[in-house]
């Protein structure tokens, strides 16, 4: 335990430094801005700025790849039925290593870095970004548990200028 302390160490100063300027303490749970972001893990993404959003504003969920997971979809169905979500916005990114890739390259990729057998695993990645794009959008669409009036966009966020592309203007 002494040791993950000193690993985590400057996370646990950063803190302290951020409760002592902390005003977030009666943002509403809900969904603000009635929106929620699905995007990368990519660290160049920052979902509350790419929208112009602030803490409280949206719920923002994050995966390799921004895909429509099962979890993902069980987080939205919570969002939108729970907390004042009515629109959704799935966000990839250029330059991504899951779109823009196939499961058995990432397999190797992972096999090369741990010595593991990476066989048994589905990471969900593909070449064609927008094919895979809309196929989620559309599984976000038929959700049963979902309102078909519900609002959902896919975009592309280009990592090296910010600019963020709606889906039918991607390429």
């Amino acid at each position: 335990m002494v040791q993950n302390r000193r690993v985590f160490d400057d996370l646990l100063e950063a803190n302290r430094r951020y409760q002592s300027g902390f005003h977030e303490a009666g943002v509403d749970g809900r969904a603000a801005r009635g929106l929620a972001v699905v995007t990368c893990i990519d660290s160049r993404i920052d979902p509350l700025a790419v929208f112009g959003l602030r803490t409280g504003d949206a719920k923002i969920l994050r995966n390799a790849g921004a895909r429509i997971t099962d979890d993902v979809l069980r987080s939205l169905v919570l969002a939108v039925n729970l907390l004042d979500v009515h629109r959704i916005a799935v966000v990839q990114h250029t330059d991504c290593a899951v779109i823009g890739s196939t499961d058995d390259e990432l397999r190797a990729r992972v096999a090369d870095a741990r010595g593991a057998d990476a066989s048994g695993w589905e990471f969900l990645a593909g070449r064609d970004g927008p094919a895979i794009l809309r196929a989620d959008v559309e599984r976000i669409r038929n959700c049963k548990l979902l309102p078909a009036d519900l609002e959902v966009g896919g975009f592309v966020f280009d990592v090296r200028t910010g600019a963020l592309t709606p889906l039918d203007r991607a390429h």
